[in-house]
């Protein structure tokens, strides 16, 4: 069975909100067997638009990855952010 990828590509406005989201969220990736592989750090946008903060995490299976964001445990999660910053999120199977 393939791993997935979620990634996200984030502007956070309220650093000090955004924490709580984060810290909320591991909850969730850990329930889910997820590896967070890229998190903010240094990048390059190449093309078309970007977002100051971008992150990737792998999930065991496309399933797992979409019940991760449907759970109750991010979904919790995803409230705290609400006002902390916007987000782009996008699942994606691997080969």
């Amino acid at each position: 069975m393939p791993k997935a990828y979620w990634i996200a590509h984030v502007t956070v406005s309220n650093p000090d909100q955004y924490k709580f989201y984060a810290a909320d969220a591991g909850i969730a990736f850990k329930k889910y067997n997820a590896t967070i592989l890229a998190r903010g750090g240094s990048h390059e946008i190449m093309e078309g638009q970007g977002r100051p903060r971008n992150v990737v995490i792998a999930f065991p299976s496309l399933q797992s990855a979409i019940d991760c964001y449907h759970s109750e445990e991010y979904q919790a999660a995803k409230a705290k952010r609400a006002g902390a910053g916007e987000a782009d999120i996008v699942i994606v199977e691997g080969v």
